[in-house]
């Protein structure tokens, strides 16, 4: 699995801009209408994204020929993303479901009842409305300006902390917002022997590392539902124990599981 993914590891880093053709319109179809949109993303805005792509990072060699006619680039990130979702996401989908399907219960019975002002005053702490602006806890400065094209709000498991947004400001303005949830079923996961050797909240850790190569310690505090001070406990003990390498990339620290803490995944 680790070599189907390897397209996306190149394209999606942990922190900082990610193209956006990887993540089309919302539509409520099933997974394979999105994939459908990204292997048919025009060469012209593959180039112009991944250009800025290339300014944050190093983008291997099969990326120059990614949408040109006859390429199978394309086919293959899809490809990927179908791997990925079926094997970490889709065991855990309904789970998934459950806690957007409560935000967003919960968004429209405000909506009904206080108007657009109570559902965007809502949006605290991530967000607050001082009319005619909505201020956004964002990762970088930016002003977007919505001329009168309105804002898709999208609720997401798999956000982080902090709200995230189109890139490109000429998209349709979309603004994805983190819902209140609990962590995953690490047993899942990892496997009970696993669980039992490292117990659970450090299997979770390693499970959580391993799922995406260069994580910070807030992502994975916010991923297993867990404080910072907790999380950076169990990433310096599963660190000694060889598990986890960990790497300064300017002002964040980025965590990746070793082979031998993938190799324990595996067999656990």
């Amino acid at each position: 699995m680790r070599e189907a993914l390897q397209p996306l590891r190149s394209l999606i880093p942990s922190v900082g801009y990610i193209p956006d053709f990887l993540t089309p319109p919302i539509s409520g179809a099933e997974l394979t209408a999105g994939l459908d949109e990204v292997r048919a993303t025009p060469r012209r805005r593959v180039v112009r994204e991944l250009t800025r792509l290339s300014g944050t990072r190093s983008l291997p060699a099969w990326t120059t020929g990614l949408g040109r006619p006859g390429d199978g680039g394309l086919a293959a990130l899809t490809r990927a993303l179908g791997v990925y979702f079926r094997t970490l996401v889709e065991p855990h989908w309904s789970q998934v479901r459950a806690m957007v399907g409560d935000d967003l219960d919960r968004r429209t019975k405000t909506l009904l009842d206080g108007g657009t002002v109570a559902l965007l005053n809502g949006l605290h702490p991530h967000a607050r409305w001082r009319s005619p602006v909505l201020e956004v806890d964002y990762p970088v400065d930016r002003d977007l300006h919505l001329q009168g094209r309105g804002l898709l709000l999208v609720p997401s498991y798999f956000c982080w902390g902090r709200p995230t947004a189109l890139a490109d400001p000429e998209l349709a303005p979309v603004l994805v917002y983190p819902v209140s949830k609990t962590p995953l079923d690490v047993s899942r996961r990892t496997g009970e022997s696993l669980v039992r050797l490292l117990g659970r909240t450090r299997a979770a850790v390693l499970a959580d590392v391993a799922e995406r190569e260069g994580r910070t310690t807030s992502e994975v505090a916010e991923a297993v539902g867990l404080s910072l001070p907790s999380v950076s406990h169990q990433l310096g003990v599963l660190r000694e124990g060889g598990l986890v390498d960990s790497q300064r990339a300017g002002k964040y620290v980025l965590h990746s599981a070793t082979p031998l803490g993938l190799r324990l995944l595996d067999t656990g």
